[in-house]
């Protein structure tokens, strides 16, 4: 994970809000041109301030293609942002806003490896952010480790995840836990012939 983080209508009864399970993909790459423009910043510039090229920076505003976790870590600390400026935000009743998040109305980041982030804390201004992470078999955050100023931890709900932070492996299997210092490097994937379903807690969130 990078930095291993985002982004009124009258609320109807509870029982009339649709399940859905698969909210709409967020559109990061409209996101990223439109913060880009408010900070008064050329594509060279931020290329020079997050290391990634124009051409791949220019695809991604474009919705060309979709940044790793890594690669939009690297953005949205060159903008002066964490990751989750990028959720996407879905309209929220004003009774609700603040304090629960409809399964239906999730904030979410797809990303080209993937992994979908889906954000489960209703607002990203405390002090903790609770993430649900859904890992295609195969799919990982990156052949490169990242860091991030945060401490973090999560359980394995569904599948298994293959973690590694500092360099050491360990295998996690349904019901198992972790915590550790996002400071030091780290990086996971699904090495399972199923998906896997991680809940994330960050804090602060710094992701």
């Amino acid at each position: 994970m990078s930095s291993r983080h985002a982004h009124a209508l009258t609320a109807p009864a509870p029982a009339e809000v649709p399940e859905a399970s698969s909210p709409a993909p967020s559109r990061v790459g409209a996101e990223v041109r439109a913060l880009r423009k408010a900070r008064n910043m050329t594509l060279s510039r931020l290329a020079a301030a997050s290391g990634l090229s124009v051409g791949y920076l220019s695809m991604v505003e474009r919705e060309k293609a979709m940044p790793s976790i890594k690669a939009l870590m690297s953005i949205a600390q060159a903008l002066g942002v964490t990751i989750s400026w990028f959720f996407d935000a879905d309209a929220v009743s004003p009774q609700e806003r603040g304090l629960v998040v409809r399964r239906s109305r999730r904030r979410r980041i797809d990303y080209s490896t993937g992994i979908v982030d889906e954000l489960l804390s209703p607002s990203l201004k405390g002090s903790l952010e609770l993430v649900l992470c859904r890992m295609a078999p195969g799919a990982s955050s990156g052949e490169e480790p990242y860091s991030h100023t945060s401490e973090e931890a999560g359980v394995v709900v569904r599948g298994r995840l293959e973690l590694w932070v500092d360099g050491q492996s360990v295998l996690l299997e349904t019901g198992d836990s972790f915590g550790f210092d996002s400071a030091r490097p780290h990086r996971y994937w699904n090495p399972g012939p199923d998906e896997t379903e991680v809940v994330w807690a960050i804090t602060p969130p710094s992701y």
